[in-house]
């Protein structure tokens, strides 16, 4: 039987499609430095492995749909924390932030309708658009300026009569990018301009640097009708295998909305909701310390590649990414040579090609994603082995 057409719309995932080389590395005894994939290597909160341990309950069982109350409970005590006007009822917990983009698109958007999004962006993106029958329209950024958004002149040509919203992911994956209030004010102008809904993916939140401030599309209150809240466990808490996130909005249609999807596929996973909320309860010292973990990682990165001749890059104000453009013509090419062909002293490294972050076609063919995910010592030897096989390539 053959494949549905659909399935030849979806691209794979630029993080993890050359894995199988990784693995075949591996087996040839190479070591494989990671920094292809946000997987962090912080430690995750240990109460919330206590409260997994205590679980006693006899049957496990469905959850309400749009999340167990106390989980919910928790989310708005977090957000209310930092001065967010969130309660429980605006908040739909998903499976993961995936899902929560998933429903963002579904509830704010028709078929063949147009969502804004700054490139290079979160590659998995596309995939959601394509199963919610939505058009991604990239608003094109670069490395020489910060990865900051293109000017209101520009984001306004971008605006069609398809166009119904705007995504902004900030801190941001891939380029670490943190969009100041003037960013945030531009979209909000565009979005009142045009009626667009504006979906702001904030997983990140935590992880800004160097005293800049996280400047929130829930910080923007007149506007509490249009905006959509992204949010996960799996970074702020270093829990990825916690496939929690949630949707949060004060608007009663998009909550109701997606209150029908989320009846569709049932629950979120009921085990990892208990769990959650000890990770919403996790006091403010465990963010803190991987704050300042991720920042010495930063650090580290941006002292190597200023070491390498030819690249260019800049440095991240949140997050723990970077994206670099490399000395060479085709990066996707130079990360599975990494893995097929280059070694020293038994070590190599794996990175993201970053053509699979941007929408316009050619862009991003010789940059690639790092994710500071490692301790200092890893994340420091990763880089010095960029350079090694850089320079190796160049001079094939």
């Amino acid at each position: 039987m053959p494949v549905s057409k659909r399935m030849s719309t979806i691209p794979p995932s630029p993080i993890r499609k050359l894995v199988p080389f990784s693995d075949a590395a591996k087996k040839r005894g190479i070591k494989v430095y990671h920094i292809n994939i946000g997987q962090p290597d912080v430690e995750t909160p240990p109460k919330a492995f206590e409260v997994l341990r205590s679980f006693k309950e006899k049957v496990l069982s469905y959850a309400p749909s749009n999340g167990i109350p106390e989980l919910r409970e928790a989310m708005a005590g977090y957000f209310s924390g930092i001065g967010y006007d969130v309660n429980e009822k605006d908040i739909m917990v998903t499976n993961g932030g995936s899902e929560a983009i998933y429903f963002a698109f579904m509830v704010s958007l028709d078929t063949g309708d147009e969502v804004l999004i700054p490139e290079p962006y979160y590659a998995n993106y596309n995939g959601f658009a394509k199963m919610a029958g939505v058009k991604i329209k990239p608003l094109t950024t670069t490395v020489e300026n910060g990865f900051h958004l293109p000017s209101e002149e520009e984001m306004e040509e971008a605006v069609t009569e398809n166009t119904r919203a705007i995504l902004i992911c900030s801190p941001n994956n891939p380029t670490g990018t943190v969009h100041t209030r003037e960013d945030m004010e531009k979209v909000f102008r565009l979005a009142e301009d045009y009626n667009l809904t504006v979906i702001g993916d904030e997983v990140y939140n935590e992880f800004v640097y160097d005293g800049r401030e996280h400047s929130s599309v829930m910080h923007f209150k007149e506007n509490a009708q249009r905006v959509i809240l992204i949010d996960s466990v799996s970074k702020r808490y270093s829990a990825c295998g916690a496939r929690i996130g949630a949707m949060i909005t004060k608007n009663r249609e998009f909550i109701d909305a997606a209150m029908v999807l989320a009846q569709a596929r049932l629950c979120p996973p009921t085990i990892d909701q208990v769990l959650s909320v000890a990770l919403y309860e996790t006091g403010p010292d465990y963010l803190d310390e991987a704050r300042r973990e991720y920042k010495k990682r930063r650090d580290v990165v941006f002292e190597e590649l200023g070491l390498i001749e030819g690249v260019t890059f800049h440095k991240p104000a949140g997050a723990f990414y970077t994206v670099v453009r490399l000395p060479i013509e085709n990066a996707e090419d130079f990360a599975r040579w990494l893995l097929e062909s280059f070694s020293h002293e038994g070590e190599t490294v794996m990175v993201a090609p970053a053509s699979g972050f941007y929408a316009t076609p050619g862009k991003g063919k010789n940059e690639i994603r790092i994710a500071y995910v490692l301790k200092e010592e890893d994340m420091r030897r990763s880089i010095q082995l960029l350079g090694l096989a850089l320079e190796k390539y160049r001079n094939r």
